[in-house]
């Protein structure tokens, strides 16, 4: 079984694909996506637009008796090390990076880890 590792990547992050065949030449590179999905176990992410494959599912009938199945575009899984995290200052890829906040609530003090961009500094 894969380690499992902490990801830098949640979903709802808006990522960058930087890696893999140019847009002219019909790849994803360059393009811009939200997270659908994290897949920690495989280290993968689902990104809205991104790696988007043609399934053929069977077909078959549903309750009502409405047709399923044929061709359908739907977005594969990316591994997460062909992502970047997009600035929101900038709209470009960058690292993450975190900073610890020491934060009262209820009370009590709490360390609280937040995730910054590197190259602007920003909250993400």
């Amino acid at each position: 079984m894969a380690q499992k590792t902490k990801l830098k990547i949640k979903k709802g992050d808006l990522v960058q694909v930087i890696t893999g065949a140019k847009q002219e030449r019909g790849g994803d590179r360059g393009k811009q996506g939200k997270v659908l999905k994290v897949f920690p176990e495989t280290n993968r992410v689902l990104v809205e637009g991104i790696n988007r494959i043609t399934k053929h599912t069977k077909v078959g009938q549903s309750q009502r008796g409405t047709k399923t199945g044929g061709i359908e575009v739907v977005e594969a899984p990316v591994h997460i090390s062909n992502v970047a995290v997009v600035d929101p200052e900038t709209k470009k890829p960058t690292r993450v990076g975190y900073r610890t906040e020491t934060v009262e609530r209820d009370g009590r003090e709490r360390v609280v880890r937040i995730r910054v961009a590197k190259s602007s500094g920003k909250d993400l």
